[in-house]
């Protein structure tokens, strides 16, 4: 079996300190999970056959899960997470193949 390459981190963004502050303003990191959201994710999952869906909020050094379809887990690190990358950039990111994406 061939080795998976690590995740290229992101850089933070040109915005981090204001983005970071704003994040924290709405006091959502951490909360319970609500059916609305958790809903959404479900529709979303649905709707473009992954197995895997999230509304996922980016720390400072974790990518934070408040809605999941598909997966356990609450959070990843954020070196991990192709959203510390999307967050870059307005357009949008779009990974065909997470296995074969750098």
């Amino acid at each position: 079996m061939s080795e998976v390459p690590s995740m290229i981190p992101a850089p933070l963004p040109a915005n981090e300190g204001a983005r970071l502050l704003a994040l924290h303003r709405l006091q959502i990191l951490d909360t319970d999970p609500e059916p609305p959201y958790d809903n959404l994710t479900a529709i979303a999952a649905g709707i473009s056959g992954c197995a895997i869906a999230l509304i996922s909020l980016m720390d400072v050094n974790r990518q934070w899960f408040k809605a999941k379809c598909g997966i356990d887990i609450c959070e990843t690190e954020r070196d991990l997470a192709f959203c510390s990358h999307a967050i870059l950039h307005r357009e949008i990111l779009e990974v065909p193949d997470a296995k074969l994406d750098p």
